[in-house]
């Protein structure tokens, strides 16, 4: 199956109560689609999506865009308490960089990054 089949959508697959494999998307989980396979779920969902997106077209609507697939570009602030402003901006300048930039390296190190972005 082509993988990009769901439109950079993740996908969830899991076998449930039933017996059925049930497999719908992450971000939207009442587009699902079940069978007695995973293959076959996935299968149906695939067949799902696309009435989903032939449904929105047809009323006009704009298709959800995969959040893998949006664009961010507005400011990320983070509310945080006078201590760790202070321990965290004291680090940045016995470092020598930003704080932008130090605090940017911590969430790096944390938390996974996609390497390459899926291109439209």
């Amino acid at each position: 199956m082509n993988k990009d089949v769901f439109d950079g959508f993740k996908v969830n697959v899991f076998l449930d109560e039933d017996g059925d494999y049930l497999a719908h998307f992450v971000e939207m989980p009442n587009v699902s689609a079940f069978s007695d396979t995973p293959e076959g779920a996935l299968r149906e969902l695939a067949i799902a999506w696309e009435g989903v997106k032939e449904s929105y077209q047809k009323h006009h609507e704009p298709v959800p865009k995969a959040t893998a697939r949006q664009e961010y570009t507005v400011p990320f602030n983070v509310p945080v308490d006078a201590q760790l402003y202070q321990s965290l901006t004291d680090e940045a300048a016995k470092s020598g960089i930003s704080l932008d930039t130090l605090v940017v390296q911590k969430l790096k190190s944390t938390v996974p990054i996609v390497q390459e972005r899926v291109k439209e």
